[in-house]
């Protein structure tokens, strides 16, 4: 797999110094003026056709809220996103709904994501009624084509959410979500809440419907095993910003950025095939409403020199060809190490 972190003119999609702000009252005071929260602060990233960027980090670094500005799910507060070479229109607009439906998003949770009332065959139908697409026969037809495309028989098309396993639902989901012929899917967290034996079957579909339909996957997980089987490129987010970014055979195997070393050391892996040792973080991601200056992950960081307490570091390219923003990786001194 090679790497494609820098724009190009057969990019897909386009994120471009993205940043979603959101104002919130600080606790302890209800007389408090709100403050802001910078839930996603300048993320730029690009993603080709057929090929999958995995974006991975804590909870609460801006993953999720990154995704939902892509989709036009929430506005941005900065920057802007392209898609197909245009950029994405205003959200609720009809030029919006028609790029909606080549970006379709897939959920952690697929008995929330589908109504328990209706057969799933009349859900997997729904948005080529809604996009006024087919009649009632080639709809039918579609749909239960779809059903056979993710590995489910043609009997389930009249049966409910209720009736079926984790597995199955979410198989569902990927069929509604490729009715209408999507370029991009969106999947945030679509393994976690599955068996783990369910899983890999569900991670090998993926990969085989990418193949068949040439899709591109923004793949959000925190699962970094599941993120190297299935992810061209892998991103990593850390309290709204993108740390590292590059060729993901390469940025999992020799990790720049000292987050994305901790993040890999705790990968499980059998005691005889450990080749480096758990790296521990020192207490909790800080309170993105007080941002540490300069670099935000240096109060957690082993390998902190003076320069990240005040200087913000930059993502710049190592001479490897991916992306990294840590002083320390691009040279800084051993002897400008923080005082502990």
């Amino acid at each position: 797999m090679t790497g494609a972190v820098s724009p190009s003119a057969g990019a897909l999609l386009e994120v471009r110094d993205l940043a979603r702000v959101f104002r919130v009252r600080r606790t302890g005071s209800l007389f408090a003026k709100p403050a802001a929260l910078h839930a996603v602060d300048g993320v730029s990233f690009s993603l080709a056709p057929g090929r999958t960027l995995g974006l991975v980090g804590e909870s609460g670094c801006g993953k999720t809220t990154t995704a939902r500005v892509v989709l036009g799910l929430l506005s941005a507060t900065a920057g802007e996103v392209r898609f197909e070479g245009a950029a994405v229109p205003p959200p609720g607009t009809s030029a919006w709904r028609a790029a909606r439906r080549r970006m379709q998003m897939v959920f952690q949770d697929p008995l929330g994501a589908l109504d328990r009332r209706i057969p799933v065959g009349a859900q997997v139908m729904e948005p080529l009624a809604i996009h006024g697409m087919a009649d009632k026969q080639g709809r039918r037809e579609r749909a239960l084509a779809l059903l056979d495309a993710v590995g489910l028989a043609q009997s389930f098309f009249t049966r409910y959410p209720h009736e079926l396993s984790g597995g199955q639902r979410q198989r569902i989901v990927l069929a509604r979500a490729l009715i209408l012929e999507p370029s991009l899917l969106v999947c945030d967290e679509p393994i976690s809440s599955l068996d783990v034996s369910i899983q890999a079957q569900v991670v090998n579909l993926l990969i085989d419907l990418q193949q068949r339909f040439q899709l591109a996957y923004l793949f959000i997980s925190h699962d970094l095993k599941v993120v190297r089987q299935i992810s061209h490129e892998v991103a990593v987010m850390y309290l709204g910003r993108i740390v590292e970014h590059g060729e993901a055979e390469l940025l999992l195997r020799e990790p720049a950025h000292p987050y994305t070393r901790a993040l890999i050391s705790a990968i499980p892996t059998a005691a005889a095939a450990r080749r480096r040792p758990i790296l521990i973080l020192n207490g909790d991601p800080p309170n993105p409403v007080d941002r540490p200056a300069g670099c935000a992950f240096h109060p957690r960081c082993a390998a902190a020199v003076a320069r990240c307490r005040v200087d913000l570091p930059a993502l710049k390219p190592l001479p490897d060809g991916r992306l990294v923003a840590c002083h320390v990786a691009h040279g800084e001194t051993m002897a400008d190490r923080v005082a502990a």
